[in-house]
């Protein structure tokens, strides 16, 4: 009984799909139920009737309840039930596409979009340090989904704007060293407005036809974030990472197919456009169901190391050194630890993007290196600080646990030398935590355990106090 009320609610919530031409009931029409409750098209139903009779038989004149059941056949979406005469073939869940709603206003209200100073005091809770980024970040992410808002009230016909004044979309370009925050900042973000969020590796990406990810697996990422709902996907974030990867090679005698050629094929993303991509999969094939989303209300996030960027800044500004009193030292930015602050198209165009893929990501982000200081911040502060997660994990065996802040500052400037960013702080605890982790839970006698700088260092060994 719950199995029939669930295929009803699916029925309710989820469209048909053709069993043929794998098209959703949004962009083939009404869908004809065969027996076996099989569902077709009416393209491929007369389809079927033409090439089987000869085009002579009027299919509205066929009364298809005289049919005999159709018996299940497997064309590899998923196993068939036990009774799957009766119930008809089954469709994997994640490529059932969600019925689209009667728009009758706009899907968020203007009250609903949080302002630029909450958003940056949200992030705050869980980002150390990047000032800057994060009060950048929350204007644009404010601005866009003003204009999504605008967007939709103007589709409804519900603005009465003389000038008729057209909000254009700004993405987002973030420029930062490895492990500074740049994938950590667009999850906070994407997680405090509860939004869907795709991740895309710019570097497993190439020009149509060739063998690796369309660009279009970036949105049927973006759908199987948003549970296949179009509506909601339409609204959500897009992060392309590693995009300094797709740079134009600068000697190269072949063709760059992910190089320059994933920068143009992304332009019609970017900019805003209605794509067909497959659901469920991030190839198209002949047995995904094939729908369309439109990237005009997406908010895209480009980011990148950007390696070596930093010399051709350098070389840019060391070329406004004059003679004089008034001179700029030629080597005054080698000691500038904030050197992609200065970053311009110029630079970008240099290391090897193209204008036009720059044009569409007006607004850019860079993010500081981190220093020591940052990293034992790090270390605490957020709401989800790593210490605090060893320190929930020793809670679950009652035993205390307590960093030295001297072994913090140790930790930090370790990372340091790793070159890794925020990323290294998690190694490094992990390889001096294994031997406290495998050995607490063996005496249930053990109530704290500090850790010091001397263990860190392998000249000594954690303060162990015992209950009682």
């Amino acid at each position: 009984m719950e199995e029939k009320d669930q295929q009803e609610k699916n029925q309710q919530e989820y469209e048909k799909i053709c069993y043929l031409c794998r098209r959703p009931e949004s962009k083939a029409g009404p869908m004809i139920v065969m027996p076996g409750n099989m569902c077709l098209c009416h393209d491929c139903m007369q389809k079927t009737f033409d090439s089987v009779m000869g085009g002579n038989v009027d299919l509205s004149k066929v009364d298809l309840s005289q049919l005999a059941n159709m018996p299940y056949m497997n064309m590899n979406f998923a196993m068939p039930p036990a009774d799957a005469e009766e119930d008809g073939p089954v469709i994997s869940r994640r490529q059932q596409v969600k019925k689209r709603k009667k728009k009758t206003g706009p899907d968020f209200e203007l009250k609903d979009i949080p302002a630029p100073h909450v958003i940056k005091r949200r992030l705050d809770e869980y980002v150390v340090g990047q000032e800057r980024a994060k009060k950048v970040m929350s204007v644009a992410v404010y601005n866009h989904y003003k204009r999504v808002y605008a967007e939709d009230m103007r589709l409804l016909g519900e603005t009465q704007d003389a000038e008729d004044v057209r909000i254009e979309k700004s993405n987002i370009l973030m420029i930062g060293p490895t492990g500074s925050g740049k994938t950590y900042l667009v999850k906070t973000l994407a997680r405090l407005l509860d939004v869907p969020l795709a991740i895309a590796d710019a570097t497993s990406l190439t020009e149509a036809g060739y063998i690796g990810d369309d660009i279009e697996s970036v949105v049927s990422k973006l759908l199987a974030a948003a549970d296949n709902d179009v509506a909601r996907a339409e609204h959500g974030i897009i992060f392309i990472d590693e995009i300094d990867k797709i740079a134009k090679k600068k000697e190269t005698s072949t063709r760059d197919v992910s190089g320059e050629s994933v920068q143009q094929e992304l332009l019609k993303l970017l900019e805003g456009s209605s794509v067909e991509v497959p659901v469920g999969s991030n190839q198209k094939n002949a047995l995904s169901p094939m729908t369309t989303v439109n990237t005009d209300n997406i908010l895209f996030i480009c980011g990148g190391a950007f390696p070596d960027l930093e010399n051709i800044i350098k070389e840019r500004l060391s070329r406004a050194s004059t003679m004089g009193f008034g001179a700029q030292l030629k080597d005054q930015y080698d000691r500038d630890n904030n050197i992609l602050s200065h970053v311009t198209n110029e630079d970008l165009r240099a290391f090897g993007m193209i204008p036009e893929f720059l044009g569409r990501l007006p607004v850019i982000v860079t993010l500081q290196s981190l220093t020591e200081e940052m990293l034992v911040r790090i270390l605490k502060e957020p709401k989800n600080a790593i210490l605090k997660q060893y320190k929930k994990l020793l809670e679950m065996d009652e035993v205390k646990l307590v960093f030295e802040e001297e072994a913090l500052a140790w930790i930090a400037g370790e990372a340091l030398k790793r070159g890794t960013g925020a990323r290294a702080l998690r190694a490094i605890l992990e390889e001096y935590m294994l031997d406290i982790m495998y050995e607490i839970p063996k005496d249930s006698n053990i109530g704290s355990v500090v850790i010091t700088r001397p263990y860190l260092e392998k000249s000594g060994g954690p303060l162990i106090q015992m209950r009682g």
